[in-house]
């Protein structure tokens, strides 16, 4: 009989069309949307969940599928899991493997040099018949060599990040509650620093931590007080890592000098959002991670870490939270 794997939500064709295309023999794919009784009809006889948790999955989840064996996520983040629900249930919950990260780190890059360019503003110059707005001291552009930069989290897309940042030549400083070894910084060419002399040494802050209660705001007023008066902050994790009051505070007050938001606490943001009014932040709308190579990795991993979990081996990418022993 085969293993019945169930995809939710509905994406578009052409990904499902990936999905199917990378199914591995022996196993069953179903498409389904969350919630509503169709949902809950796939899950009776599912042994395993790919895709969003966009519900959360509580114990009424887990009740509804009993043969689920692993809640398989194509995303890096998890902060929408009921954590305390899957424990009870026994089921583990893993991410996505970093089938993001190449895309994330690129994205990074990026609205470093978006910000530190000023291309949002320059765009919207130039397609307003504006050319060459201000003289070459003001405003000021500036280059990513040279500069340090400073990675909060330094996981599988943190040391992408490292090793792109240093193609153009900038200095590379992490924290992280899991340091490398001094051999390991000496390969990714990376040093580690506490938090406050990150913030307080680097001129890029790059964020790459999972949304979770210790890191919920943990860039706030205080930091961005403890930042250089020229340093530009770079979000790609999750909006709540920021407290965006501060934020604002920070920006309009010359506490430092830029940001590159790719996410935001309120997604899809209000109009009126006191950060779209300034020039010197540029933003993208949580589209780091879904390049169109990211999806074939994302179900190339699912896939692998299903199979590994049918033959009766522990699964890959397992969330903090639920690693054993706490399982």
């Amino acid at each position: 009989m085969p293993y019945k794997i169930v995809l939710s939500p509905h994406l578009p064709a052409a990904i499902v069309d990936t999905a199917y295309a990378l199914l591995p023999p022996g196993y069953t794919l179903e498409v389904v949307d969350p919630g509503g009784p169709e949902f809950l009809e796939a899950m009776r006889d599912a042994d395993f969940f790919v895709g969003f948790a966009r519900l959360g999955f509580d114990d009424d989840f887990y009740r509804a599928a009993p043969r689920l064996k692993l809640v398989q996520l194509l995303s890096a983040g998890y902060d929408r899991i009921n954590i305390e629900a899957a424990r009870r249930a026994g089921v583990p919950v893993a991410n996505n493997g970093g089938a993001n990260a190449v895309a994330v780190a690129e994205h990074t890059l990026m609205l470093m040099l978006a910000v530190y360019k000023r291309l949002a503003w320059h765009h919207h110059n130039v397609i307003s018949g504006k050319w060459r707005v201000g003289d070459f001291a003001n405003p000021r552009l500036y280059e990513l060599a040279g500069k340090t930069l400073g990675i909060v989290g330094l996981g599988t897309i943190g040391k992408k990040v490292a090793r792109r940042a240093q193609a153009f030549e900038m200095r590379v400083q992490y924290y992280d509650l899991v340091r490398l070894s001094e051999d390991q910084e000496d390969a990714l060419g990376v040093r580690f620093v506490l938090f406050p002399e990150l913030l307080r040494t680097s001129d890029v802050v790059s964020l790459h931590v999972p949304l979770t209660e210790r890191t919920r705001g943990m860039m706030s007023t205080r930091e961005f007080a403890a930042m250089k008066h020229d340093a530009i902050l770079i979000n790609t994790c999750r909006g709540p890592v920021v407290d965006e009051e501060a934020l604002y505070h920070a920006l309009t007050t010359g506490q430092i000098a830029g940001a590159g938001l790719d996410v935001l606490q309120q997604e899809p943001p209000p109009a009126d959002h006191p950060l779209f009014k300034l020039d010197n932040v540029v933003f993208t709308p949580h589209t780091a991670g879904p390049t169109w190579e990211t999806w074939t990795r994302a179900f190339r991993n699912a896939y692998d870490n299903i199979q590994r979990v049918a033959a009766g081996s522990p699964p890959l990418w397992v969330i903090p939270e639920l690693r054993l022993p706490s399982l």
